[in-house]
């Protein structure tokens, strides 16, 4: 899958082209949404193309996952019906009842629940750790039980920013997996299997899809025979997409690059006005230069994103009345489409995470920062501040 023919073009490209030839019967440009549930045989056995039943693969899943496979610079990808269940699908796969995983300390509520309440029942212990204190995570790591060091950078919500290559290092010296959530980056943004990461995760409902119409996840390896052994599980438990799917994330995907440019530059337009509010306490960006993560972030994403995340004067009343004073701004979680998003993560995003040590300021908000025009987002934000 990665030695395709467009594996040596510019981003763009691949994000139009890759997995996505011309139809060789009709010559459509766009593929087609293979909208089947079986395939007729030739004989027993005598598959065409491979195919059989669509749980096992389905050709427009199977562009979805050639296009992303070339996107991350990975030997194998593999969609799934969700973020989670692409989650729930890895530790599944490559942990076992007794391992260990080490994972953020500000990770996303939703892998946090998977980890403390679907897989630790099963099993699997975990340690949350300040994933940018080098130090805490090898103390953390347990030679020999720990599978896998679990980030995600920037993380959700609060966009911390870790050191991605320090990281797979310390993974590989303990014989673990690093795992990258690249969900707020995107693959335009940031390449964690180039920076020695092993897996990529992705819920490709946000950025990758981009229009807030489908649901979907992916899991993207360096390695191939961690490749298969996904993808055995991925068939094995079932939680695919349906073609409709694939194929809305797929066309979402070749706008991707236009679009983070565009998420990215509104988003620093936000931040120079937030950063100078005498109602904002903290605003957490990671291109703003006093920004604890910033250096690291220059150094290993192309631009900082459109996820904005800020603390208001007044705690959680005000931080809840101005998610619900913006009028541009659509009060709502998920993130990473068109449309621009504003939400309180301690009461609907990280709601799980309540009391735990994952947990979440009460004054912050999270803005998911769309491609509308910049003006508009930026005074909206003014006026539901004041």
């Amino acid at each position: 899958m990665s030695e395709h023919r467009w594996d040596k073009s510019g981003f763009a490209t691949r994000a139009i082209h890759a997995g996505q030839e011309p139809d060789p019967l009709t010559g459509a440009v766009v593929p087609p949404v293979y909208q089947v549930s079986t395939f007729a045989q030739d004989g027993v056995g005598g598959l065409r193309g491979g195919y059989e039943y669509s749980r096992s693969g389905n050709p427009t899943r199977h562009a979805l996952e050639e296009c992303l496979a070339s996107l991350e610079g990975g030997s194998r990808a593999l969609a799934f019906a969700s973020g989670l269940a692409a989650e729930d699908t890895l530790l599944r796969a490559l942990t076992q009842p007794g391992a260990h995983a080490v994972i953020g300390n500000d990770a996303y509520g939703g892998t946090y629940r998977l980890f403390s309440r679907v897989a630790e029942p099963w099993g699997l212990l975990h340690t949350p750790v300040d994933l940018t204190d080098l130090d805490a995570v090898r103390r953390a790591v347990e030679p020999g039980r720990t599978r896998i060091i679990w980030t995600e950078t920037p993380t959700n919500p609060l966009l911390t920013v870790v050191d991605i290559a320090a990281l797979a290092q310390i993974a590989h010296e303990a014989g673990a997996l690093l795992v990258v959530d690249n969900t707020f980056a995107s693959p335009y943004l940031q390449q964690p299997l180039a920076l020695g990461a092993d897996i990529v995760v992705h819920s490709t409902t946000k950025y990758l899809g981009g229009h807030s119409d489908v649901v979907g996840g992916a899991l993207v390896v360096a390695d191939p025979e961690v490749g298969e052994q996904l993808a055995y599980h991925q068939n094995a438990m079932g939680s695919v997409p349906g073609p409709w799917d694939s194929w809305l994330v797929l066309r979402g995907i070749k706008t991707l690059g236009v679009r983070m440019d565009r998420h990215s530059a509104n988003a620093r337009a936000i931040v120079d006005v937030l950063a100078d509010h005498p109602r904002v306490v903290q605003v957490l960006y990671p291109g703003l230069p006093g920004h604890r993560g910033y250096e690291i972030a220059a150094r290993q994403m192309r631009d900082f994103g459109g996820m904005v995340s800020f603390r208001v004067a007044g705690g959680v009343e005000e931080a809840v009345a101005v998610c619900g004073r913006t009028e541009v701004f659509t009060l709502g979680e998920s993130l990473g489409g068109v449309e621009s998003l504003i939400e309180h993560p301690g009461r609907m995003t990280h709601a799980s995470a309540a009391g735990s040590a994952l947990e979440v300021p009460d004054d912050l908000i999270r803005l998911s920062v769309g491609i509308e025009d910049a003006d508009d987002l930026v005074a909206d934000i003014v006026q539901a501040l004041q």
